[in-house]
C-alpha cells in the first residue's frame, strides 16, 4: 500500500477532534470536582447586617445618676443569624460619661478596642469590636452590660413589648419593660443580603401587641423574608415626623442615626407621621417631610417603602379636621410621588363598611393601636419582592 502524505482538510478534521476531545475531558473534571469545593467557590462572602436593633427614645425618669454597680440585661430577639456579633451601646441622653465595666453576648465577653471596658462619653455611642460568637436566627439572645460609674440619666427605649431585667450589685434581678444602653445588634452572616430597618412610631413599635410574643409588625416580616435580610425595629411610641416629643427625637432628626447608619441597610420602611396628624400638623407639611426622609435615603442609594397612615376613628383625640389631614396625606402617598413603592397599611386594617376606623378584630381596643391580629395582617402585607 502507498502511502500518501495527509491533506490540509484531513490535518485540520484532526485537530478539531483533538479540541473537542480536550474540551470534552475538561467538562467531565469539572463535573467531578466535589460538590463541597463547588458550594465554596459560589458562596457569598460574609457581610454585616443589622439582626435587631432599638432605636434610643430618651432620658429615663428618675435615673439622673445613672445605674452604678447594676448589671442591665437586654433580651433581645433577632432576626437573621451569624457566626460572630458586635454590639452597640448608646450613651445618647447621658450628661456625662459613662463607664462599662464589662460587657456580653450571651455567654461570650466582648472587647472595645481590646479591652473589656470602655467610657462613653455624653451623647456619644461607641460600637464594640466584633466576637465570634454563633447567632441564632428568628431567637432570643441575651446581652448584658454592667455599668461601673456614671452615665446619668439612663439612654433607653421604653414600651419595648419584652421583658428583660435588672441586676442589682447583690444579684437581686427585677423585671423591668425597657432596653437599656443597647441599641443594636449586627451579625456577620453570608446568608442574609442586606438590611431592611422598619422606620415609625408605636405602631411600628408594637405598641399593645403581646409581651415577649415578637409579634409587632416587623417581627411578622422578618419571619417572612426567613433570613434573606436582616430587620430591624426603628419605631419609637409616640414618634412624630416633624417635631421633637415625647417620642424623642422627630423623624427627621433621628433618621441619619437610626436608618442611614445601620449596618448593610438597603431598603427603609417608612410608617411615619400618625403622630404629626394628632398634634395638629397639616397635610402638605408632613408629605414635605416624607419627601425629605425619602431623598436623604436615595442619597445613600436606599429604596424606600412608605405606608399610608392607619385609621383612629373613636380615638380620644380623634376629630373631623384630623380626619381630613391622614386621608390627603395618604392620598399623596398613594399618588406615587413621595416613595418609590408603597404598602397600604390603611387599606388593610380599616373597616370597610366605616373607613375612619379600624376593623374590630384588628383594633387593641383603644382605637389607635392594633393588637396582634392587626399587626400580622400589616406585616404579612408587605411586599417581599419590593424589598
Amino acid at each position: 500500500m502507498t502511502l500518501r502524505p495527509l491533506s490540509r482538510g484531513y490535518i485540520l478534521l484532526a485537530a478539531l477532534v483533538a479540541l473537542v476531545v480536550a474540551v470534552s475531558a475538561g467538562i467531565v473534571l469539572v463535573a467531578r470536582t466535589p460538590a463541597s469545593a463547588v458550594r465554596s467557590q459560589l458562596a457569598k462572602p460574609p457581610v454585616w447586617v443589622g439582626t435587631w436593633a432599638g432605636a434610643p427614645a430618651g432620658a429615663e425618669p428618675g435615673t439622673s445618676r445613672g445605674l452604678p454597680g447594676s448589671t442591665v440585661r437586654n433580651i433581645v430577639h433577632t432576626s437573621v443569624g451569624g457566626t460572630a456579633a458586635r454590639i452597640t451601646l448608646s450613651n445618647l441622653y447621658g450628661i456625662r460619661a459613662l463607664r462599662i465595666g464589662r460587657a456580653t453576648v450571651g455567654t461570650v465577653r466582648v472587647t472595645f478596642d481590646g479591652s473589656t471596658r470602655v467610657t462613653i462619653p455624653a451623647g456619644r455611642l461607641v460600637v464594640s469590636d466584633p466576637v465570634r460568637v454563633k447567632i441564632a436566627a428568628d431567637a432570643d439572645l441575651v446581652v448584658d452590660v454592667l455599668t461601673a460609674s456614671g452615665g446619668g440619666p439612663v439612654t433607653y427605649h421604653p414600651h419595648a413589648q419584652q421583658l428583660s431585667a435588672l441586676v442589682s450589685t447583690g444579684g437581686f434581678e427585677v423585671e423591668t419593660s425597657y432596653w437599656r444602653y443597647l441599641t443594636a445588634v449586627d451579625v456577620l452572616t453570608n446568608r442574609a443580603d442586606s438590611t431592611v430597618v422598619a422606620f415609625g412610631d408605636s405602631i411600628t413599635d408594637g405598641y399593645q401587641s403581646s409581651v415577649g410574643a415578637d409579634r409587632r409588625w416587623p417581627d411578622v416580616l422578618a419571619d417572612r423574608v426567613a433570613g434573606r435580610f436582616g430587620v430591624v425595629n426603628a419605631g419609637i411610641a409616640g414618634n412624630r415626623l416633624l417635631t421633637d416629643g415625647r417620642g424623642g427625637r422627630s423623624g427627621l432628626a433621628r433618621f441619619d442615626s437610626d436608618v442611614l447608619g445601620r449596618s448593610g441597610t438597603s431598603t427603609v420602611l417608612v410608617a411615619l407621621g400618625i403622630n404629626d396628624v394628632l398634634h395638629g400638623s397639616d397635610a402638605a407639611s408632613i408629605t414635605a417631610g416624607l419627601r425629605k426622609l425619602t431623598a436623604r435615603a436615595h442619597a445613600r442609594g436606599l429604596r424606600v417603602v412608605g405606608a399610608t397612615l392607619t385609621p383612629f376613628g373613636g380615638y380620644a383625640r380623634a376629630t373631623a379636621r384630623r380626619e381630613a389631614v391622614r386621608e390627603a396625606v395618604n392620598a399623596a402617598i398613594r399618588s406615587g410621588k413621595i416613595f418609590d413603592t408603597v404598602v397600604d397599611f390603611d387599606r388593610v386594617v380599616r373597616d370597610p363598611y366605616a373607613p375612619v376606623r379600624m376593623l374590630e378584630r384588628y383594633d387593641s381596643g383603644d382605637h389607635l393601636h392594633p393588637g396582634d391580629a392587626g399587626y400580622r395582617a400589616m406585616g404579612r402585607a408587605v411586599s417581599i419582592a419590593g424589598l
